[in-house]
């Protein structure tokens, strides 16, 4: 409606201007017959004219029984002769339009200045200006103007009963139209909100109010149905949940126990190691044992003796109790667990181990935070997996006339964004680029068979998942491997 008012207005304002345009050729007609009797038939001038008090009373009476209020007029030099009415602003244009006039010898209609008009901005006043001829002689041009606000303000006074018309049939209609929306949509939507929300589990099932065959209707009957089918589904949706929960539990019982296992494997090599590393000590103790025997040791001797047999012993003792506090079952409870810390003790438990005698660990801990939020046993598992892989692919013995070197595997800290970062770096042979995207894989190895099951890395790949971390690899075949694993830093809580 107030688009229909905006064109409506837009149309009057048209009309109104050109219905002046039309007053406006009557006036410059009568102002040219007036002028053509003076001229023309008493033979007077321009001079004449301009001091002659009846032709200004004329030309005065012209003007008020119109809407047009000012005047001029020019010789056919186009001079300013005569001028009537209140001129502003405008007088220098309604001059050149005259001087136009005279040239092109036609009428011609311009708008001047600019004001607000009704609903935009609109011209302020209207110029009409047409040649003075008599048999084509040219006597002068002349201008007439007037005032368009007159013409907008009477548009405004009738807008304004226009739009209190608007005003009130808006009322009426959107009084009718909530009355209307209320009892068709409003009210049926809120009766089937209550019934879902005093629809619960378990308790009687909510009776639907017939209803109209429209869309109310039509959601009506379809949440009947989908309670109805809810209802019915609960129990198989109860079952489905509860062998979920069990599947669930099962998963995690087997990932514990792969994890268990693989422990057990590395268990398995590093007793072996064990056996091996204490056979040497025990020799030693045996030996000064015998030495106690004899009778001819001194005091003194037996002292140093029974003091190196206790320093063995102790030795003995660290390397069970290493792999005791390795092998005993995790408690699967995170807390604060200085990683540096536990890279020092697995370095420690494994240096005796003659799998690294011909590898040289070097920790390069230079991170200045090094607490992470962590199983500490499934952490130095994983450590273990990732130094015991490296022992094995660098290599071992060298061929028959060549010396065995020493390998290096380089473990190196460092923190980012929040992060801890570590980098197991070994110079062995590296991983081929097919091999590379592999290496996490269940069961997948390029060990020999007997050496390796497989799952060490996956098994590391899961447990630093599992801490909201992430383990890569990174290799140039023939320059060695690098493992990578970033661990989120444990933050205090504020």
């Amino acid at each position: 409606m107030l688009l229909t008012n905006v064109v409506m207005v837009k149309l009057a304002e048209r009309d109104l201007i050109q219905s002046k345009v039309q007053s406006g050729d009557l006036l410059l007609s009568a102002l040219i017959k007036t002028v053509e009797y003076r001229m023309v038939q008493k033979k007077a001038k321009w001079v004449d004219l301009r001091s002659d008090a009846l032709f200004a009373r004329d030309v005065a009476q012209l003007l008020h029984s119109g809407v047009f209020g000012e005047v001029l007029f020019v010789d056919k030099q186009g001079t300013k002769a005569f001028t009537a009415g209140k001129w502003d602003g405008s007088e220098k244009m309604a001059l050149a339009l005259s001087r136009k006039s005279l040239r092109t010898k036609e009428r011609n209609v311009e708008f001047y200045g600019s004001t607000w008009g009704v609903v935009w901005v609109g011209h302020e006043s209207i110029l009409m200006s047409a040649p003075l001829l008599h048999n084509n002689r040219v006597l002068g041009g002349i201008t007439i103007s007037t005032s368009l606000l007159s013409t907008y303000e009477m548009l405004r006074k009738s807008e304004k009963l226009v739009i209190i018309y608007i005003a009130l049939n808006t009322i009426l209609f959107v009084l009718f139209g909530i009355y209307l929306l209320s009892r068709t949509v409003i009210r049926p939507v809120h009766k089937l909100l209550r019934i879902t929300e005093e629809f619960k589990e378990g308790g009687p099932f909510p009776d639907f109010p017939d209803s109209p065959k429209d869309e109310i209707g039509q959601l009506s009957h379809s949440l009947n149905m989908m309670l109805k089918r809810l209802e019915e589904n609960k129990g198989d949706l109860k079952e489905h949940i509860a062998s979920l929960e069990n599947a669930n539990k099962e998963i995690e019982k087997a990932r514990d126990e792969v994890i268990r296992s693989e422990k057990l494997v590395s268990v398995g090599r590093l007793a072996t190691g064990v056996a091996h590393e204490i056979g040497n000590p025990i020799g030693i103790i045996l030996g000064y044992l015998e030495l106690l025997g004899g009778a001819d040791v001194t005091k003194e001797e037996r002292h140093d003796f029974l003091g190196r047999i206790e320093s063995e012993i102790k030795r003995i003792n660290e390397i069970i109790r290493e792999l005791l506090d390795f092998s005993r079952p995790t408690s699967g409870e995170p807390r604060k667990t200085s990683v540096h810390d536990l890279i020092t003790e697995t370095i420690n438990m494994l240096k005796p181990q003659p799998m690294m005698s011909h590898v040289f660990m070097e920790p390069i801990l230079e991170a200045e935070r090094d607490v992470v939020w962590a199983d500490p046993n499934q952490l130095k598992q994983v450590f273990v997996n990732i130094i015991i892989n490296s022992a094995d692919a660098v290599p071992g013995e060298k061929e028959a006339g060549e010396s065995r070197g020493v390998e290096a595997l380089t473990i190196k800290t460092a923190n980012s964004n929040g992060r801890l970062e570590l980098r197991f770096t070994d110079t062995g042979p590296g991983i081929k680029e097919e091999d590379l995207t592999h290496i996490f894989d269940p069961f997948y190895t390029t060990k020999e068979p007997g050496k390796g099951t497989g799952l060490g890395l996956s098994v590391s790949y899961r447990i630093i998942e599992g801490l909201g971390g992430d383990i890569r690899a990174e290799s140039t075949l023939g320059k060695g491997a690098t493992i990578i694993i970033d661990i989120p830093l444990y933050q205090e809580k504020t």
